[in-house]
């Protein structure tokens, strides 16, 4: 299907036959990073005058984390500002890490702890019948882990304080203003920091500004941005209990005629159930109690589990909501600030890991002033596509669970099974539901692989390609022997990260920090491979280049929204950026 996913005939183009390792095996863990990769962190550049940080993230969810480490790993200078104070948990409703995530988690050498601590299934239940089997996908990474989103959340939060990040906590963001040099955050203090009083309001001034403050975004609100959509379904009952027995499957989903419920396992005794009850509907800020979860779990799968003891209940609805543009000015959002959607498929925490895996390594090369301010752009035309895409998906699944009399009901089971039973089908669906298959636009003449997923490529030597993108650099993979070292000395070594494949391919190839393929060719003269590189290398690095000047956008097909708009133009500026994206 995927030109990364198949095994050519030859040598000259796919790369689906060099993933690591045989994807039945538990991955092992990764060599230590050598001394000189742990070096590789860089140092951080001198802030511009007037600025309190690079860059400022709001929200210290997963993806607000991921973001702020990769950009402090690279030496930009980050502030991210939490509503919470440090001390306050952040219950959360995810469960599944997908199999794209956890490569990005292995790019930062996070994905084999994660691991150890969580449940691999192989694959993922849907409602009915159905199962999507994972061990389909093309990955070091075959399975669906099940681990609860606090336990993402602790790994990234360890490495972002690593790098150097600055947190605020008890930062409650009351408004922004925008203009040409950087963007000024107000805040309201909880209170506790030196010199600092329960409601004081302060400000902080940084060059960019990135919202990852979830659903009901202080940033999004900020610079007028549109969140248009609709409650898919309301009251649903959110409860973290023991049960004296174990469902079958660590992750269970069933759906009924008038219910449906979801019992994830955290691994230590303690279990998530999320349930809906089509005639016990109330309002988001009615209490929740435990019987009311026996009766939806009852229901669903004709047994409670002998529930009990529970630590946690909630109630809340579920929305289908997208911004429609991610970027306004020097203001990006990202995760649940820039979509959300049911939680059917897990998708919700995994398509905001990968929003920041996106934009970080963007944002890094402008401020580092190696790409021109147009790159970030191409943040709104990669992922809000995916976006869309998600909330199809996941609107597709929760509306079968909602489906009403038995021949709609013999209907749904008729799809699980196709979409067990039939390998095309089901390959389709985990492809896209994992983040496995997603694959943003190449310009016109592009190779076949530009702008895919790169899976975790044998290197020379032993090594894996996404041990190497832990450098947080462009990757060029070249057959052995063949690196063009012209080309290269005019490149800027601390962009640039060389390997040879092991095997005998002949593709070269440069792989974004991202890890998708920037650029690709199948020429064999050294000569023309060398020219081609170059030209690569000066639009996708800046290496050589007048930054004002490059142009590292695959496909600039969405217009510019990168000149910062005043605080009066930033609600104009969002409204002419939606009316640019519907069409």
């Amino acid at each position: 299907m995927d030109a990364l996913n198949r095994k050519p005939a030859d040598h000259s183009g796919d790369l689906g036959s060099e993933h690591d390792g045989d994807p039945t095996t538990r991955p092992t863990v990764p060599p230590a990073r050598p001394e000189s990769d742990a070096g590789a962190r860089r140092a951080p550049a001198a802030t511009p005058a007037g600025r309190d940080a690079d860059v400022i993230v709001v929200g210290a969810g997963p993806t607000g984390l991921l973001l702020a480490g990769d950009l402090a790993d690279a030496g930009i200078a980050v502030t991210l500002l939490e509503r919470r104070d440090d001390t306050t948990s952040n219950l959360s409703r995810a469960l599944a890490v997908h199999a794209r995530s956890l490569e990005q988690l292995d790019a930062r050498g996070l994905a084999d702890e994660l691991i150890a601590g969580g449940h691999r299934l192989p694959g993922l239940q849907v409602f009915g019948d159905g199962m999507l089997p994972a061990g389909r996908l093309h990955s070091r990474f075959p399975f669906v882990l099940i681990t609860p989103q606090y336990e993402v959340e602790r790994l990234l939060l360890r490495r972002a304080r690593q790098a150097g990040v600055t947190f605020r906590y008890g930062a409650e963001v009351q408004g922004l203003t925008q203009d040409a040099d950087g963007v000024t955050v107000r805040f309201r203090a909880a209170g506790g920091g030196a010199g600092e009083a329960a409601g004081d309001v302060g400000s902080l001034r940084a060059g960019y500004v990135v919202g990852t403050d979830g659903a009901r975004s202080s940033v999004r609100a900020a610079i007028g941005l549109p969140f248009p959509g609709k409650a898919v379904v309301r009251s649903v009952v959110l409860a973290d209990v023991r049960l004296d027995r174990a469902p079958d499957s660590p992750f269970a989903v069933r759906a009924a005629r008038d219910a449906f419920a979801l019992v994830g396992s955290f691994g230590d005794g303690w279990y998530r159930v999320l349930g809906w009850n089509r005639h016990a509907q109330a309002p988001d800020d009615a209490p929740a109690c435990l019987d009311e979860v026996r009766e939806v779990t009852r229901l669903s799968f004709g047994t409670d589990f002998g529930m009990r003891d529970a630590r946690w209940i909630s109630r809340f609805h579920s929305d289908e909501r997208q911004a429609p543009a991610y970027r306004v000015g020097r203001v990006f959002v990202a995760g649940d600030a820039a979509h959300v959607h049911s939680p059917a498929g897990g998708q919700g925490m995994n398509v905001g890991l990968q929003d920041a895996a996106n934009l970080s390594w963007k944002l890094a090369a402008v401020v580092r002033g190696h790409s021109p301010d147009r790159l970030l752009d191409s943040y709104q035309e990669e992922r809000h596509p995916v976006g869309t895409a998600v909330l199809r998906s996941s609107g597709a699944l929760i509306r079968l669970a909602l489906l009403r009399g038995a021949p709609a009901r013999a209907l749904r089971r008729l799809g699980g099974q196709l979409l067990t039973c039939l390998p095309s089908l089901s390959r389709r669906a985990i492809g896209g539901v994992s983040g496995i298959d997603v694959a943003y636009p190449a310009g016109p003449g592009a190779h076949r692989l530009v702008g895919r997923r790169a899976p975790d490529l044998r290197l020379a030597g032993g090594g894996r390609l996404y041990e190497l993108l832990r450098q947080g650099r462009f990757v060029l993979v070249t057959p052995a022997g063949e690196i063009p070292q012209e080309a290269l000395r005019e490149a800027a070594t601390d962009r640039v990260v060389t390997a040879c494949w092991a095997s005998e391919r002949r593709t070269a190839l440069l792989v974004r920090p991202d890890g998708y393929v920037a650029w690709a060719t199948d020429a064999t003269a050294p000569g023309e491979r060398a020219t081609a590189l170059r030209s690569a290398l000066v639009r996708w690095t800046g290496a050589g280049s007048d930054p004002t000047d490059a142009s590292p956008t695959s496909a600039p097909s969405t217009p510019s929204t990168s000149s910062a708009p005043s605080t009066s133009s930033a609600p104009a500026a969002a409204r002419s950026a939606g009316r640019s994206a519907r069409r």
